[in-house]
């Protein structure tokens, strides 16, 4: 997407504390936590903000903001990414514990106050909603969609670009002529009793949840309402009796914390690089869908800054590694060139992410793959090749090495579990005397059959040969 998505809505700190359960507590019967780690990353509109960032997108976030130190804290996670246009409001910021153990919630933990409500806009506020091309609306019920002139401001926007509105049962409904309001069904249900709208007597659950969607379609005088339905899907209704249903692929497992910030996130941004609703509903699921596969906001957390090309990514692939090891999860890392990423990669990068909690490739540098490979590689620079990998669902940092072997970057990171694709039957794996100084285990994935990048190349260039030459008036257009 071109242009810049302004979030606004209500800002939120988010921390995970991670321990080790392998016991009850002596006076009561409830578990004790050791090694525990705090994990703290944005909540509410600013995790939304976030997402879009390590999306690529420029971000700018409109939110309360309160003079505190996770205040200080929550910005900083933001910025520079995220450019943060605070709203000074007396208070505390609003943050969210989970207590967490075995990739299970044990308790959560609120704590923030606002005192008072957003009166007016800040001109650096007001400026940011006039220059967006995209606005998402992520109201947590704080308020902030209750003020007149936010409300004023987002019905003049809602005529040139579009807008999406993830709504919230205790804040305010959209503002007419919102392009894509994205409730869950739960919400659903609570605002259309709100708004007195019933579904037909004897109606199917499906029928009924499509009878109350278009009436909120109708109430609130959006073009449009998709209903996030977990793992099966969404359904999109543009007030009719015929809405369209978007099946999820399935997600084994998985954390489902931020889904519908990412499903708002990816049907805001597809809207504005030009895709019809549906189309953006349907990337919408498909981005929940791998964000709850993958581990939810916590996993998310880790791999905002998991691979920088800049060669900062070693530190953001060992906090990766911390992270997965101080929750009990097992860590498999896996390596090469990945030069031309193909079907194999994508297969053995699958399989590789199926045997832990995390996946971390060790990626050869452009320097490193000259040596190995010749003149003319890689064909792809390092830094696009790391992040196409990170692009993946499956992979969870990169770390580029610039030796012959990854020697070096095994032992930094020391993974439970060395995954090699290819065919090593009945041998030995270099990797595996590194391995075992530490207990890890170096493991071979079935290599599939006809692919492989050196053939790619190879036919590439026969192409590029055979190819009929063409003269200059025939490139014309």
């Amino acid at each position: 997407m071109r242009g810049l998505l302004v979030v606004i809505g209500d800002a939120m700190l988010d921390i995970d504390v991670v321990g080790r359960v392998s016991r009850l507590c002596p006076d009561t019967p409830v578990p004790v936590l050791d090694d525990v780690v705090d994990s703290p990353r944005p909540g509410g509109a600013a995790l939304a903000a976030a997402m879009a960032a390590v999306d690529g997108h420029d971000v700018v976030l409109i939110a309360p903001w309160f003079d505190d130190q996770d205040g200080a804290d929550l910005k900083r996670l933001l910025e520079p990414a995220v450019r943060v246009v605070p709203l000074p409001l007396p208070g505390t910021t609003a943050v969210k514990r989970r207590i967490r153990a075995a990739g299970q919630t044990l308790v959560r933990l609120d704590s923030g106050r606002q005192a008072g409500l957003v009166e007016e806009l800040s001109a650096a506020a007001a400026a940011a909603l006039r220059a967006a091309t995209v606005v998402l609306v992520a109201d947590y019920g704080r308020g902030l969609t209750a003020s007149p002139q936010v409300r004023d401001c987002l019905r003049e926007r809602v005529r040139d670009v579009p807008v999406v509105w993830d709504p919230h049962p205790r804040g305010e409904p959209p503002v007419a002529g919102v392009h894509l309001a994205t409730p869950n069904a739960a919400e659903v249900a609570i605002w259309a009793e709100r708004h007195g709208i019933s579904a037909a007597s004897g109606s199917s659950s499906l029928a009924a949840l499509t009878d109350l969607t278009a009436g909120l379609v109708s109430a609130w005088r959006n073009r449009a309402v998709a209903v996030t339905l977990g793992e099966r899907g969404a359904l999109l209704s543009y007030g009719g009796d015929a809405p369209v249903v978007v099946p999820a692929p399935v997600a084994v497992g998985g954390d489902t914390c931020g889904a519908g910030d990412r499903f708002a996130v990816t049907a805001a941004t597809s809207l504005g690089s030009g895709m019809v609703t549906a189309e953006a509903v349907q990337a919408a699921v498909l981005a929940a869908s791998e964000h709850v596969s993958h581990g939810g906001a916590a996993a998310f957390a880790r791999r905002r800054s998991a691979v920088a090309p800049d060669r900062e990514a070693l530190p953001a692939a060992a906090q990766v590694v911390a992270s997965v090891r101080a929750a009990g999860g097992v860590v498999v890392a896996t390596g090469g060139c990945f030069d031309l990423l193909h079907a194999g990669h994508v297969a053995t990068l699958r399989s590789a992410r199926s045997l832990g909690d995390c996946l971390v490739v060790c990626l050869n540098s452009d320097a490193s793959i000259a040596r190995l490979k010749g003149p003319g590689r890689p064909v792809v620079c390092e830094a696009d090749r790391a992040w196409v990998l990170l692009a993946l669902g499956c992979v969870d940092a990169v770390l580029v090495f610039d030796e012959d072997t990854p020697d070096v970057a095994l032992r930094r990171l020391r993974p439970d579990i060395w995954a090699k694709g290819g065919d090593y039957a009945g041998s030995e794996l270099p990797e595996s005397q590194t391995l075992r100084t530490w207990g890890g285990q170096a493991v071979v994935l079935p290599y599939v059959q006809g692919r492989s990048t050196t053939s790619l190349v190879r036919t590439a260039a026969t192409s590029l040969v055979e190819a009929p030459s063409i003269t200059a008036e025939e490139s014309r257009p």
